[in-house]
């Protein structure tokens, strides 16, 4: 199976944000606050792939949606993420690249709506 562009970049992105988590020291918050951006960030390319298999148009559209509202809440979630400051830098690439999705996701819902 030949992935394309988006799916493979939201796979990439979910990896990397489950590499960034597993490099912040453990605290209460952050077992609970990671543990949510991580659900979000794959959550993101797990719904593109379900809008891959939409069975109309609208359906499609439904779940692009989806896909935006999850890359809002991983950025949420990554912006309470408290880490070191030897992080900070990883943890704003990451928010950048989901704000660059919701930016994806909106178009493409905007377009099928």
């Amino acid at each position: 199976m030949i992935k394309n562009d988006l799916e493979q970049r939201t796979i990439d992105f979910a990896r990397r944000v489950r590499n960034f988590v597993g490099r912040i020291p453990r605290s209460s918050a952050v077992r609970a606050d990671g543990n949510q951006v991580i659900r979000s960030s794959g959550s993101i390319g797990a719904n593109y792939i379900e809008a891959q298999g939409a069975l109309s148009r609208k359906d499609f559209a439904m779940r692009i949606r989806i896909c935006r509202k999850e890359a809002k809440e991983t950025h949420y979630w990554l912006d309470l993420l408290e880490v070191p400051h030897s992080l900070a830098e990883d943890k704003e690439r990451l928010m950048k690249e989901a704000v660059e999705f919701v930016r994806m996701f909106t178009a493409m819902a905007k377009k099928f709506t």
